[in-house]
């Protein structure tokens, strides 16, 4: 690990903590992106979320007493993103970096799969790679699939209530569309990802409870994204000319 072994046991006794420092990490890694790269930062922010969510969406950790997904922490900064891109370029930007996180999704599946197909030397180290990484991707297909279906009808469902919202709301009440939007669109992405991906490996009933915590965690970071958002509106108003909204 890049971490120094001292925290491992720390987080191991807090995992509550450590799921505090993961989520802060996160949306600040959003920010640090939009800083360095603008606009370009945003759509590689998605891209890397999604990859990050599914490749941890199998990995179930509890946190405040609630069976959960890794995945749902980094999946969150995909709404973050999109937001922000709403929020300074429009629509159509964040539609468009969407449409490139599915697609970017599509390409790591079909080359993941493909590096399976190579067979590992016989040193022991590369067999154990080899098998971690077939762990891994027996998953991958039915979470990605499934996530991916999730991903593309709620994140623009997102988009288009964010921007609804802002067309009645004008350049007031930022907090309403960034939280607003996200509780819509999470309702139907945390249905979806529930019954198509999780039913199955598990029962119905355990579907729904991971269902149910995973959109109180995303409720909670959206909250918390908020001040991420105004934040990036700060920055976007010191160079740039506001964006109008057509329509």
């Amino acid at each position: 690990m890049i971490f120094p072994d001292s925290l491992a046991p720390f987080f191991a006794a807090n995992q509550e903590v450590l799921w505090a420092v993961t989520v802060l990490l996160d949306l600040t890694g959003t920010i640090v992106l939009y800083r360095l790269f603008g606009k370009v930062g945003l759509q590689v922010a998605i891209a890397t979320a999604i990859i990050l969510a599914n490749i941890q969406g199998p990995k179930l950790t509890s946190i405040f007493g609630f069976e959960t997904t890794i995945g749902v922490i980094f999946y969150s900064s995909i709404f973050l993103a999109t937001d922000i891109l709403n929020e300074n370029y429009g629509r159509a930007e964040a539609n468009k970096a969407v449409r490139m996180g599915f697609v970017v999704s599509l390409i790591v599946l079909l080359m993941m799969s493909l590096s399976m197909m190579y067979v590992p030397t016989d040193r022991q180290f590369a067999i154990d790679v080899h098998n971690a990484f077939g762990t891994i991707l027996d998953f991958t297909p039915r979470f990605i699939l499934g996530s991916l279906f999730a991903y593309i009808v709620s994140q623009s469902f997102d988009v288009w209530v964010y921007d609804r919202i802002r067309k009645l709301t004008g350049e007031r009440w930022v907090w309403l569309r960034n939280n607003g939007s996200t509780m819509c669109s999470q309702v139907i992405d945390t249905t979806i990802f529930s019954l198509v991906v999780w039913w199955g490996p598990v029962d119905l009933n355990t579907a729904l409870k991971l269902g149910a915590a995973k959109f109180g965690f995303k409720i909670i970071i959206a909250a918390v994204d908020t001040a991420f958002l105004y934040w990036a509106k700060g920055m976007f108003r010191k160079h740039h000319v506001p964006v109008v909204q057509a329509g």
